[in-house]
């Protein structure tokens, strides 16, 4: 008969969060903040640069047809860093998002405070926007615009969690 020496608990971590902090992330971007979330889904599945030309009732069509799920089936918002290139795959835009320099916090040590980093990837053919905007800076707008103004109801959630934490990167 075997006994454990060892009296096990059941494991807390704060890591194991990271999946319900990631939702609730990409959720706020795609989401939770129309019509600024149709202009970031525009930059990421319209490699054109009238992509943000509103009165293109196709492009409307388009992003319609692709919710948060199928923007994660077909790599848009990406948690792993890898990509590969199919052959005769169309060429997209990416928000890869990432968590990184975890401590300890202050206040509560069943938490940790972590930076969130958006990397945006964007294929050099496709930076130059009508109207001297640059795609990966312009992307890089929305998701800072969208996080600064997101609800009151959660702004007291991203607070907590020391929010202020986010680096948003670009490269081509």
């Amino acid at each position: 008969m075997r006994v454990d020496v060892i009296n096990t608990k059941p494991i807390y971590s704060s890591f194991l969060s990271c999946e319900k902090d990631m939702k609730s992330i990409v959720e706020t971007l795609f989401v939770k903040s129309k019509p600024y979330s149709d202009k970031l889904k525009r930059l990421l599945i319209i490699n054109n640069p009238d992509c943000l030309d509103e009165s293109n009732t196709d492009y409307q069509k388009l992003i319609d047809s692709k919710p948060l799920s199928v923007m994660r089936k077909e790599g848009y918002i990406r948690l792993n860093p890898k990509i590969a290139r199919k052959e005769f795959e169309e060429i997209k835009s990416y928000i890869l998002v990432t968590f990184d320099n975890f401590s300890s916090n202050r206040v509560d040590p069943k938490f940790r405070d972590c930076i969130v980093n958006f990397d945006i990837i964007c294929y050099d053919d496709e930076w130059d926007l009508d109207g001297f905007q640059c795609r990966p800076l312009v992307i890089a707008g929305y998701i800072d615009g969208i996080l600064n103004s997101v609800t009151n109801e959660n702004k007291a959630l991203w607070n907590n969690r020391n929010a202020s934490n986010i680096k948003l990167s670009g490269m081509g």
